[in-house]
């Protein structure tokens, strides 16, 4: 697979925790234009801001990584934060990137568009199957309205825009918001400050039950690149015109449970774990089937306990920036 590392790539959301891992991802294959912008320069929210900003560049590829991002409580307490932040965000940057002459685009999206009841591992043709998780519902809808608008511009104006759908990520950059974050994040923070603070107990939210997969974000940042520089005619191969998205994962899950304990383990604690039956434990499983794109060439490589602890060293050495 040739790399178009003189293409000039503008990475949507490089702040962030997936969008900072394609960027180093970039540099290490040896990209040597890469663009990003912060607020202060484009305001995704805003359609002229965002057409302004794509109309000065001439980009040859766009990774759409920003988005608004959260755990089960976050999108509990701000669905309409999170349904409209994201579908203007996704919808005004591909509406720009297709008016400024941008061919090649892939969007990122998340493994909670499938159906709550989804036959395990989901398959890529799971899509509208069914009625979604409603704790995440907006966001899973404005994901899925991502894919839709790549797709529609590739089939109305012959554009190359690619989507993939990643299962649960975590590691550098992460959000650690003790009430915002996700669950490895979640639990990172929690352990760490019951050792630091000697106490005898965590309390994790749920039963313990649900089972979910992992990946590593610099596996997902491999996993992005490796697609978007997938020839034409071999993403064509592999995919429909409608049903054009790639699920990227390990295609292997653990219980909350496992993976409370793996998270004691690589944080140090020694003491009780208590599992809050009274909270959501949300999608009862979610395990992705990463069969598509093990057949275009790419498997994950990072363990989930080597992912853990390279997460844990992260959050320690930036702990005091990630309280917030």
């Amino acid at each position: 697979m040739a790399m178009e590392t003189s293409a000039k790539v503008f990475v949507a959301g490089h702040k962030g925790m997936v969008g900072s891992a394609i960027v180093r991802q970039l540099k290490k294959l040896g990209y040597t234009n890469i663009v990003c912008a912060g607020r202060d320069e484009v305001d995704f929210l805003n359609q002229n801001a965002v057409n302004e900003y794509f109309g000065a560049h001439s980009f040859d590829q766009v990774y759409l990584a920003a988005a608004k991002v959260g755990g089960i409580h976050a999108n509990n307490v701000m669905p309409a934060d999170f349904i409209y932040q994201n579908l203007m965000i996704e919808a005004n940057i591909i509406q720009a990137a297709h008016l400024s002459g941008v061919q090649k685009l892939l969007f990122l999206g998340s493994s909670c568009i499938y159906p709550r009841d989804a036959e395990q591992p989901m398959k890529e043709d799971a899509l509208l199957t069914g009625v979604l998780e409603p704790t995440n519902e907006p966001y899973a809808i404005a994901k899925i309205a991502g894919i839709k608008l790549c797709e529609s511009y590739n089939r109305q104006f012959g554009r190359d825009y690619r989507s993939v759908m990643p299962t649960n990520l975590y590691g550098p950059n992460d959000n650690f918001h003790p009430e915002n974050s996700h669950v490895i994040p979640a639990l990172l923070r929690r352990f760490h400050e019951a050792v630091s603070e000697n106490v005898a107990e965590v309390v994790i939210w749920g039963s313990g039950k649900p089972m979910r997969e992992f990946l590593h974000v610099d596996d997902m940042a491999a996993a992005s690149v490796h697609v978007m520089e997938l020839p034409s005619d071999v993403y064509a191969t592999h995919t429909q015109p409608m049903l054009s998205h790639i699920n990227v994962g390990t295609g292997e899950d653990c219980t909350i449970r496992e993976l409370a304990e793996t998270v004691a383990q690589v944080t140090g604690f020694r003491g009780n774990l208590v599992f809050d039956s009274t909270k959501p434990d949300g999608t009862p499983r979610k395990l992705m089937d990463v069969s598509r794109l093990q057949r275009l060439g790419w498997k994950s490589s990072i363990s989930l306990e080597a992912g853990l602890a390279d997460a844990y060293r992260w959050f320690v050495e930036h702990r005091l920036e990630a309280r917030s």
